[in-house]
């Protein structure tokens, strides 16, 4: 087990002095409670995406979703090549959306493994869970302190990556001056609730295509579908193809586009235009889609589309935040 004065340090040790030693890998229980390294943001290489020049006048803070699936350590050692490599994947496939409009940053954090995520439990309080979201808000307080000092910014995740930008949402935004500078989060894959709305008034669900300041949410799942562990009850659901919270049904006339990456070489494996259609279930709160052809789902249920939260709506989400954007600016340049 964790102990209290560790978890201390680890939640609110600043981000150069973190650094704690991993256990000696010696018996088994050992292995299980070791701690890979603290990440140390001022390096360069513990950033997934940190760009060399600034050429947009908005940035990118991007949180990649759970790419460790193994028993011990408990947390993702962000020293390890292949885990790097899946997380630069994904700077393509999901944080692609938003690289053509604003600078991209992305942390590698220390993020829980799969085997110990239990969507019945709370995950906020998780000791495990814990480590890896408090190495994001450190990464965001380097970025803000030297990185982006006054720049407007998106935050963008999925499923794991969306609950750590959660809870900096909760702990961190109730301040009036970040609230100011939020474009928009998109919190995919993962569930905001009516009593994370009711909590944390400054949560905000949009409404509308250009709304800015709120909250972007859904999860995809077929018609029927049960079991999502990411589906949490009372979930908030924005239709990416209309950007509303109603139930109207979405033709997938709508869709501009799904996009399916290569694993191993991040090129576009094909693009379909007009993929699938989009509904809001206001029963269960999620984004209902039929997709046409059988895809392969990990470890997710029978229907539980989660792995193909952004690949679906790549096209829309990418001209969403252009929109978002523009209508940010535009207020900001109004006042």
């Amino acid at each position: 087990m964790l102990k209290p004065f560790l978890i201390l340090v680890l939640c609110f040790a600043p981000v150069l002095l973190c650094a704690p030693k991993a256990a000696a890998m010696g018996s088994a229980q050992q292995k299980e409670d070791a701690i890979p390294p603290c990440p140390d943001y001022s390096q360069a290489s513990d950033w997934a995406a940190k760009p060399g020049k600034i050429d947009k006048p908005v940035d990118v803070f991007y949180v990649y979703p759970t790419i460790y699936p193994e028993a011990y350590p408990k947390n993702m050692d962000i020293r390890r090549k292949d885990l790097r490599r899946r997380a630069e994947h994904l700077l393509t496939a999901q944080a692609g959306v938003f690289s053509p409009s604003a600078n991209l940053f992305a942390p590698f954090y220390r993020q829980v493994s799969f085997t110990v995520l239990d969507p019945k439990k709370d995950m906020f309080h998780d000791p495990y869970f814990r480590i890896g979201a408090d190495d994001v808000h450190r990464a965001f307080d380097y970025y803000l302190r030297y990185l982006n000092p006054d720049r407007p910014f998106i935050l963008a995740g999925d499923s794991q990556g969306s609950v750590v930008l959660l809870d900096l949402l909760r702990r961190r935004f109730f301040e009036p001056a970040l609230q100011k500078r939020l474009v928009a989060a998109y919190l995919i894959g993962y569930s905001v609730t009516p009593e994370d709305l009711q909590q944390y008034p400054w949560i905000k669900i949009a409404q509308k295509t250009d709304d800015t300041g709120v909250v972007i949410t859904y999860n995809t799942q077929a018609p029927g579908a049960t079991g999502s562990p990411v589906l949490r009850p009372g979930a908030a659901c924005v239709n990416p193809l209309i950007w509303t919270t109603t139930n109207a049904e979405a033709d997938k006339s709508k869709n501009l586009g799904a996009v399916f990456f290569n694993e191993a070489t991040d090129k576009i494996e094909r693009e379909v235009p007009h993929y699938v259609g989009a509904q809001c279930d206001p029963a269960t709160g999620a984004l209902l889609a039929s997709p046409p052809d059988k895809l392969p789902l990990g470890s997710f249920p029978d229907g539980v589309y989660h792995k193909y939260d952004y690949a679906f709506w790549f096209r829309n989400l990418e001209q969403n935040a252009v929109e978002r954007i523009r209508a940010y600016l535009d207020g900001t340049a109004k006042k």
